[in-house]
């Protein structure tokens, strides 16, 4: 799966659209890997929840996190790319071990968790096409996610993960053929709202949580490292990779596409499920079943429509599940590897690289077990997304440091609108998570 470089494989001009779009979309990488996986089965939860709970209320979420989205994004990929090396290590150079530790730590207490939340969702998701026991789902999810992260090689590995980011078009389809208050619905979507309340507050910090997420940061810096050592890209005498004219264009393409993709995402389960949910009155979704009431009306000229669409979120949380818990793993065992000096990185063998696999094998068993300590499966996926969008917030802080810094990037440092949407984002998230903080105090 690799980006095209200028000049390679020149079609002619008869080319038709069907095989320039073939050609388009085999140029994207890391960046739509990344947006895929940030509607895991965690974002799928919470952008049900707040269809369901609050209606079109948080709507505009969904577009004023793309600039943020973007920035962030960018600017994790660019690091990775430009150093040479995953965001820990970019890390590791600038600031200390004690600062080091305590964001990768910060990280796999939040990824394991999400993994175990995730795990937990498409058992149950699993158990709604056929009724095993949760535990074999379970279980059967953490092999098969294991096996596959270890034995498959990181090209392969990518190229079935870019296809399975397209089970959400359920949700398009859904709002599509209902019918919206499409006024209302623009209108919730340039105009914020926002309530001083617990609940709100609560969810709309799961929402940027699970939007900006700590574990995209790593993997997609990690990703482009990957990405230059697939392309055989050279190292200098510096160590850092001598890139070519283009891979920064393709990249920034590549990204801009993942997260625009991630939040339109957003925008359509969050109008399903406001508009077959919350205006019939269920404004709690509790269950899987729960929130595949959503995708009813897509599929009602059906014969036991309701089995259908059970069985159509089904196999979107099972592609997405797959999709979302080997990055999350996989981004701490690229954290933890580079902040400890292991050897890392999907393209290497078990043997060459065993704690880094090692790390991918403990925190996805580890997740596992957390299914079976009396968490609910499905509001773990909300409490996740909050964590992510707390655990978020220093890391964005040195993020955006290492962006400014020409020590790390040299003359690749982010200019004023990658800077501005930068300290934008960690303004915005860490007001969220401080009036979060300050609602739950007052609740006492």
């Amino acid at each position: 799966m690799d980006r095209i470089e200028d000049g390679e494989g020149q079609q002619p001009e008869a080319e038709g659209r069907g095989a320039a779009f073939w050609r388009g979309l085999k140029a994207l990488g890391p960046g739509l890997i990344t947006g895929a996986a940030d509607d895991d089965p965690s974002g799928i939860a919470t952008y049900a929840q707040t269809g369901a709970q609050f209606g079109y209320g948080q709507l505009w979420t969904a577009l004023y996190q793309i600039p943020m989205l973007i920035a962030v994004q960018e600017a994790c990929a660019r690091i990775g790319a430009v150093t040479g090396q995953g965001l820990a290590g970019a890390i590791k150079e600038r600031y200390s071990r004690r600062v080091l530790i305590g964001l990768v730590a910060m990280l796999i207490i939040a990824n394991t968790i999400n993994i175990g939340a995730d795990i937990g969702a498409v058992a149950e998701a699993a158990k709604l096409v056929v009724p095993l026991p949760f535990w074999l789902f379970a279980a059967g999810t953490t092999l098969l996610v294991v096996l596959l992260e270890v034995l498959v090689t990181y090209r392969v590995y990518a190229r079935v993960l870019k296809w399975l980011a397209l089970a959400l078009l359920s949700y398009a389809a859904t709002a599509l053929i209902v019918q919206e208050p499409w006024l209302q619905i623009i209108r919730a979507t340039f105009i914020p709202h926002i309530e001083f309340s617990f609940g709100f507050l609560f969810i709309i910090t799961g929402v940027f949580g699970t939007s900006i997420s700590p574990y995209m940061f790593f993997w997609q810096a990690s990703e482009e490292v990957e990405e230059e050592t697939a392309q055989g890209i050279a190292k200098g005498s510096d160590g850092r990779p001598r890139l070519p004219k283009t891979f920064i264009t393709q990249m920034r393409v590549d990204t801009i596409a993942g997260m625009i993709a991630a939040e339109v995402a957003q925008w359509f389960i969050i109008i399903t499920t406001a508009t077959v949910l919350f205006s019939h009155g269920q404004k709690t979704i509790n269950t899987a079943a729960d929130a595949a009431k959503a995708l009813e009306p897509l599929v009602r000229s059906f014969p036991n429509s309701g089995q259908i669409a059970r069985d159509l979120f089904a196999v979107g949380v099972i592609g997405l599940g797959l999709l979302g818990i080997p990055v999350l793993a996989g981004s701490a065992a690229y954290a933890l590897s580079e902040a400890l000096g292991w050897r890392e990185g999907l393209s290497r063998k078990f043997r060459d690289a065993r704690g880094f696999y090692g790390v991918i094998i403990v925190a996805t068993v580890v997740g596992l077990c957390l299914n079976f300590i009396g968490i609910d499966p499905f509001k773990a996926l909300v409490v996740t997304s909050v964590i992510n969008g707390i655990a978020a917030v220093p890391l964005l802080y040195v993020i955006a440091r290492l962006n400014s810094s020409r020590r790390t990037l040299g003359d690749r440092v982010g200019g004023v609108l990658s800077q501005l949407g930068l300290w934008l984002t960690f303004g915005v998230m860490a007001l969220s998570a401080i009036a979060l903080l300050v609602t739950t105090f007052w609740r006492r």
